[in-house]
């Protein structure tokens, strides 16, 4: 008879080492073919390499910038955040990857109990060492988890890569709101100050019965709605100062906030886009949806390994005894081992509708993977349209500002020497300052759109140019890799 069990033992356990090398493969299935269905070429694309493969420190021209961008990346708090969420992942992948080793734990006690056998309570100690509940992974299930946390992980840092990006170009564009809102508080003050002197005139020839009360109260509306604007735009100064107290995550030092117009955030002349193909490689969003695609097929792959028995195994081994001083001695030592087997038999199909809700999951992840590269060329198009025409506006405006100026100094001069009415004059003036305003608004939406241009193309992950942004490869290319 025990010949007859250690032949069983034996082909037990040789047939449990066969499945072990044979069986413990990836139940995922094969990835789905990705159809983003995106155009080769951009909107009037100009040629040559991407301007995203430029290190922020050097696409930014100015100096304060970048020291007020560097100050962003040290303390922004959703920064820090998304930083501390890759810790978060980074752990719980590990925690996964390790559950794929055997727990071996330290045991002891002391047991006092009253038996039937014997006329008095007994104390039994022990100690040892045990293996608890150790899954024997056949089918890939705890390995296909693993591999979901490991896709999540890397995820989670592209997202973090992401939000990088978007506080590089929130910043500069926060720091080109405050100077622009300078920039209007200047022309403002201006107009005001040319609205009171014809305020003035107005009723220095209203008090002499020149011209009647009706141009002196027209330009008494011009000087308080002037006076509106020039609280306004003191407002969005101090707005301005608090957005990017918010992004830096302090206090922005005087020092470096502009104190000029800026007119300039680049040396970059030529604003080529590279190719659509690019975007996978250079947007860190679209990456992280690549991600969670990958993430989806593993949770397939841990789905169909629970339609195939689970075998757990359990073991101990240590020493016992009811005397504390021949605890340590050979006769004392006790051990056990056990396998245990879960075989799914019937469950009114809970596993096989988890399979189908993974699959589900997977063509949800697919759908989002497939809409961020769509969105991403979208972004592009649309800061290239702009690109492509601003310099016209810029071109028009200057020359509308130049002829409305030019009609506003002839108006006056036509009213001071009596020919035409305030009226006319105040008219000009309006539309000059109106034009003065459109320019300053274009200026801003050029600059605005250089940095848009710059961050839809996945700019401003790399602090130099000579810097290298490596991706690690998911679970679903290190598994065809391996074939």
């Amino acid at each position: 008879m025990q010949n007859v069990w250690s032949i069983t033992g034996r082909s037990i356990a040789v047939s449990a080492i066969a499945l072990a090398l044979t069986a413990c493969q990836s139940m995922r299935g094969p990835e789905p073919v990705t159809q983003a269905n995106i155009p080769g070429s951009y909107l009037g694309n100009a040629s040559g390499p991407s301007i995203a493969e430029q290190g922020y420190k050097d696409f930014f021209v100015d100096q304060r910038l970048i020291q007020v961008l560097d100050l962003a990346l040290a303390n922004n708090r959703d920064l820090r955040k998304a930083t501390l969420n890759i810790e978060l992942a980074r752990q719980q992948f590990q925690i996964s990857q390790n559950n794929q080793l055997p727990t071996i734990g330290a045991s002891g006690g002391v047991l006092r109990q009253d038996t039937v056998n014997s006329p008095s309570p007994v104390t039994t100690y022990n100690v040892g060492l045990g293996l608890t509940a150790y899954e024997i992974d056949f089918w890939g299930r705890v390995r296909s988890l693993k591999d979901n946390a490991l896709d999540t992980y890397l995820s989670t840092a592209s997202a973090r890569d992401a939000t990088q990006i978007a506080l590089i170009s929130q910043t500069a564009q926060a720091w080109l709101a405050y100077s622009y809102a300078q920039a209007n508080l200047k022309l403002a003050e201006q107009t005001l100050k040319a609205q009171l002197e014809s305020y003035n005139l107005n009723k220095k020839r209203f008090d002499v019965g020149i011209d009647s009360e009706v141009p002196l109260r027209q330009a008494q509306v011009s000087v308080e709605t002037a006076r509106g604007d020039v609280a306004e735009y003191k407002t969005q100064i101090a707005q301005a100062v608090n957005a990017l107290n918010l992004l830096v995550g302090q206090p922005l030092p005087d020092n470096l906030l502009p104190k000029e117009r800026i007119t300039r955030v680049t040396s970059t002349t030529a604003f080529a886009a590279g190719l659509p193909s690019d975007l996978l490689n250079n947007r860190p969003d679209v990456k992280a949806a690549e991600y969670q695609l990958s993430a989806a097929g593993a949770n397939i792959g841990a789905a169909k390994a629970r339609l195939f028995p689970t075998i757990s195994l359990t073991g101990s081994a240590g020493y016992a005894s009811t005397d504390l001083s021949d605890l340590f001695k050979s006769g004392a030592f006790v051990w056990s081992v056990g396998p245990s087997l879960d075989i799914p038999i019937f469950d009114w199909g809970t596993r096989r509708a988890n399979i189908k809700v993974s699959e589900t999951q997977q063509q949800i992840a697919l759908s989002d993977y497939e809409k961020s590269i769509q969105s991403a060329f979208r972004e592009v198009n649309d800061a290239l349209a702009v690109r492509q025409n601003i310099g016209e506006r810029l071109t028009a405006q200057r020359r509308l500002v130049d002829a409305t100026n030019t009609t506003y100094k002839l108006s006056n001069a036509r009213f001071r020497a009596g020919i035409d009415s305030f009226l006319t004059v105040l008219d000009a003036q309006r539309t000059s300052y109106s034009a003065e305003q459109g320019l300053l608004l274009l200026e801003q939406a050029n600059l605005n759109n250089q940095i848009e241009l710059y961050k839809s193309l996945g700019g401003g992950l790399k602090t130099n140019t000579t810097d290298q942004v490596i991706y690690q490869p998911s679970s679903s290319d290190l598994k065809y890799d391996k074939k």
